[in-house]
C-alpha cells in the first residue's frame, strides 16, 4: 500500500497564524500535525508516502524534505488550485498507480493509530473503507447515512439537514477503482470534485464493496483555533514526560510535565500535562496545565495555561494570566508598569484581542 496526504489549502479559518505558515505545520504537543500523521502513516507499514502540496508547497518541501527522518520515501504531488479531494486522487495517479492506498487529511489529529484499519483493508478484498466519527454539529461535514445492517447507504457533503451524526473523519482507504469514480463525477456546487461523490459512486454500482468503520476515540479536524487548543490538550495527555533540560531547585515541576533538552526552569512552577521546548526559558513564571511551548521561547515573569505558544516568542512582566491563546512566531508580549498608563501594540489582519 501507499500513502496520500493532503497538504493544500490555505487555512483560513487560521488567519492570522497560516498567513505566514501552513495550517499542517502548526504544532501540537510540539511537533506539527502535518509530521504526526507521516508516522502513523509509517507505523502502519507505510514506506511510500505522496504529499498533495498548493500554495504553501515550499514551506511544506523544507520542513518535511525526503523522508529519510521517518525512514519512508516522500513524493509531492503539486495542485494549481483547491478542487476538491476527488481532484487530488485524481491528480495523484502516477505516484500510486494501482497500488492501494490510503488517503489521509494533513490536518487532522486522531487517537490511536491507523495500523489495524491498514491491516484490515490491505488484506481483504474490499474497494474502499472510510472512518467515521460521531459529531455534534454534522452539517459542517461530509456526513454518511448507513442503512439497517451497518452498510453505507449514502453520503452527503456538508449537508443542511444531515441523515445522521456521522461525519468523515479525513481517512480513506481505496484500491485503483477510485479513479474511475473520480473520473466519472463532476464539480459540486462549490466546483469541487468532492470525494464523497466518489464514494456514493461506488456504493451506487453493486460490483463495489466500500466498508464503515466508526472511530470511537476522539479525533479533531484543527480546522480553526479552539480545534488546535483542543487537539494540543489531548496530545498532551498521550505523551510519557520526560526531563532532558534542566530545572532549578526553587522550581516545582510536576510528573507530567516534558522539559526538552536545552530548556531552563527557574524558579517556577510548571503543571502538567505540558511541554517546554528546546531552549526554552521559563523564569519566575507560571505554566498552567494543557500548555505547549515551542523552541527558543522566553517566559519571564508571567503566567499561561491552556495555550500554545510558538518558537523564538517572548511573554515577558505579564500581569494577568494567558488562557487559551496561539501565540505565533517571533511574537513579543510585554507589560510595562510605567505612566500613563495605555495600550500599545501592532496587530496583523484578521487578529483578535481580548482584554480583560
Amino acid at each position: 500500500m501507499k500513502g496520500l496526504i493532503l497538504s493544500g489549502g490555505k487555512g483560513t479559518r487560521l488567519y492570522p497564524l497560516t498567513y505566514t505558515r501552513a495550517k499542517q505545520l502548526i504544532p501540537v504537543a510540539n511537533k506539527p500535525v502535518l509530521f504526526r500523521v507521516i508516522e502513523m502513516i509509517r507505523d502502519a507499514g507505510i514506506d511510500e508516502i505522496g504529499i498533495v502540496i498548493g500554495d504553501t508547497g515550499p514551506e511544506i518541501r523544507e520542513a518535511v524534505g525526503n523522508g529519510d527522518r521517518w525512514g519512508v520515501k516522500i513524493s509531492y504531488i503539486p495542485q494549481d488550485a483547491p478542487l476538491g479531494l476527488a481532484h487530488a486522487v485524481k491528480i495523484s495517479r502516477d505516484f500510486l498507480g494501482d497500488d492501494r492506498f490510503v488517503m489521509f487529511l494533513g490536518d487532522n489529529v486522531i487517537e490511536g493509530g491507523i495500523s489495524p484499519l491498514i491491516e484490515q483493508f490491505a488484506t481483504s478484498e474490499w474497494n474502499g473503507q472510510i472512518v467515521l466519527k460521531e459529531v455534534p454539529d454534522p452539517q459542517h461535514f461530509g456526513v454518511a447515512e448507513l442503512d439497517g445492517d451497518g452498510r453505507i447507504k449514502q453520503l452527503i457533503e456538508k449537508p443542511e439537514d444531515p441523515p445522521s451524526n456521522l461525519a468523515l473523519v479525513g481517512i480513506y482507504m481505496f484500491d485503483s477503482n477510485v479513479f474511475e469514480a473520480v473520473d466519472a463525477i463532476k464539480p459540486s456546487w462549490r466546483g469541487e470534485l468532492e470525494i464523497t461523490d466518489a464514494i456514493q459512486w461506488l456504493v451506487a454500482h453493486d460490483e463495489y464493496r466500500v466498508y464503515p468503520y466508526v472511530h470511537k476515540g476522539w479525533w479533531i479536524d484543527t480546522g480553526k483555533p479552539t480545534d488546535m487548543l483542543d487537539a494540543n490538550a489531548f496530545v498532551l495527555e498521550e505523551l510519557t514526560p520526560r526531563i532532558e533540560g534542566t530545572v532549578d531547585a526553587e522550581s516545582l515541576v510536576d510528573h507530567r510535565v516534558t522539559v526538552e533538552a536545552g530548556a531552563e526552569i527557574v524558579n517556577s512552577i510548571v503543571r502538567g500535562p505540558s511541554i517546554i521546548g528546546k531552549h526554552t526559558r521559563i523564569v519566575n513564571s507560571f505554566v498552567g496545565p494543557f500548555t505547549s511551548i515551542y523552541h527558543d521561547v522566553t517566559v519571564h515573569d508571567s503566567e499561561l495555561e491552556r495555550c500554545i505558544v510558538l518558537e523564538h516568542s517572548q511573554i515577558v512582566n505579564v500581569s494577568s494570566r494567558l488562557q487559551d491563546c496561539i501565540i505565533g512566531r517571533y511574537a513579543s508580549i510585554e507589560q510595562n508598569g510605567r505612566k500613563p498608563k495605555a495600550l500599545r501594540m501592532n496587530l496583523g489582519d484578521y487578529s483578535k484581542l481580548w482584554l480583560p
